[in-house]
C-alpha cells in the first residue's frame, strides 16, 4: 500500500485503540493501517461509531494507542516520546473539529483563541510578532483583523469555522485531521468552506486527513480514500477507483445510499444492505487483497472467491 515515488508524510501501522479495561475493554480501531502522502488529501469514511474520529485523535496524540505504531516525517509519535517531539506534533499536526460552536471558547476573544497554540507552545517572540500571526492568519481565512476583539457568538457557523480554520493555520501546520468540517454548518456554506481549504492547501502545500461521513463530498474532495467498518479498514483505492469499482459489500452499501437529484433515477435507485455475519473474523481470518493496481480490500476466504 505505499507508493515508493510519492514522499510518505504520515505513515500508520497496525493501529489499535481500546478505551476501558479488563472485562469493560472496547476496541474502537482494529489493527488499521494506512499511508497519508505529502500534499494530498486522504479521506477516512465510516458511519458514526465506526472508529475514524478516534484515528484521527490518536495521530494528533489525544487518544492513547493500544498498539501499532504511528511515525510522522518517519519519526514514531504515539506511547512515549521526547518533550521536543511531542512539541513538533503539537506544532505540525492541527484539528479542524466538527461543532464550530463547541470548539470556541465562548468567554474568550478571537484574538486568544487564534493565539492559544502559540501562547501554549510560546511560538513568538514579542507581542508584535503575536499579532502579526494572528492577523494573517485571520486573512488567510477570508476574515478581518479586527474581528479578533469579537466573541464567537457574535459570528456565524461559517464564521466561527473559519475561526476555527485560522486556529490551526497560526501554527503553520504540515498535516491537518479535518473531522466533518462541515457536517454542522448550513448547506449553502459548506461549499463555502471546502472551497478555502482547498485554495489553502494550493497555497501553503498542506496535507488533510477528511474524516466524513458523506461520500458525496468525500468524491470531489479527496485523493484517495479508505472505507472504515466496526474500526476496521475495509476498502483503500485512489478516490475515483473506489467509486467506479467498489469492491467490499459494506462500500457498495455506501455508495447505494447517496441520494440522486434526479427524481427519476432516484425512484429506481436500489438501496444494497450489507450483513457483515458472512465477513465475520471470528469465523475467517482477514487479508489483504489488492484488485487493481493501488486498490486493497480487506476479505476473508468467502468474500475473495466471490471477488476474484
Amino acid at each position: 500500500m505505499r507508493d515508493k515515488s510519492k514522499e510518505i508524510l504520515l505513515e500508520v501501522k497496525n493501529l489499535s485503540v481500546r478505551f476501558g479495561k479488563k472485562k469493560k475493554a472496547y476496541t474502537a480501531v482494529d489493527d488499521v493501517s494506512f499511508n497519508i502522502y505529502k500534499g494530498e488529501t486522504f479521506g477516512l469514511v465510516g458511519e458514526s461509531g465506526s472508529g475514524k474520529t478516534t484515528i484521527g485523535r490518536a495521530i494528533a496524540r489525544i487518544n492513547e494507542t493500544a498498539g501499532g505504531e504511528i511515525f510522522f516525517k518517519g519519526k514514531k509519535i504515539n506511547g512515549k516520546i521526547s518533550r521536543e517531539l511531542d512539541k513538533e506534533v503539537t506544532r505540525k499536526i492541527q484539528m479542524i473539529f466538527q461543532d464550530p460552536m463547541a470548539s470556541l471558547n465562548e468567554r474568550a476573544k478571537v484574538d486568544y483563541i487564534v493565539s492559544e497554540g502559540l501562547y501554549n507552545l510560546k511560538n513568538f517572540k514579542n507581542e508584535e510578532e503575536r499579532k502579526v500571526k494572528v492577523e494573517k492568519a485571520l486573512l488567510d481565512v477570508g476574515l478581518l483583523p479586527e474581528f479578533s476583539s469579537r466573541f464567537p457568538h457574535e459570528f456565524s457557523g461559517g464564521q466561527r469555522q473559519r475561526i476555527g480554520i485560522s486556529r490551526a493555520l497560526v501554527m503553520d501546520p504540515e498535516l491537518i485531521i479535518a473531522d466533518e468540517p462541515i457536517s454542522a454548518l448550513d448547506v449553502s456554506i459548506r461549499a463555502q468552506v471546502l472551497n478555502l481549504l482547498s485554495n489553502l492547501q494550493k497555497e501553503k502545500g498542506l496535507t488533510y486527513l477528511l474524516i466524513s461521513h458523506d461520500l458525496s463530498v468525500v468524491r470531489f474532495t479527496t485523493d484517495r480514500l479508505a472505507i472504515i467498518h466496526k474500526g476496521k479498514i475495509v476498502e483503500l483505492a485512489e478516490t475515483e477507483k473506489l467509486f467506479n469499482n467498489p469492491v467490499h459489500p459494506y462500500t457498495r452499501a455506501l455508495l447505494s445510499a447517496i441520494p440522486i437529484p434526479d427524481p427519476r433515477i432516484e425512484r429506481k435507485r436500489v438501496i444494497e444492505v450489507y450483513d457483515p455475519r458472512p465477513d465475520d473474523s471470528n469465523n475467517y481470518k482477514n487479508t489483504w487483497v489488492e484488485v487493481e493496481a493501488d486498490h486493497f480490500v480487506l476479505v476473508n476466504e468467502s468474500l475473495e472467491r466471490s471477488i476474484l
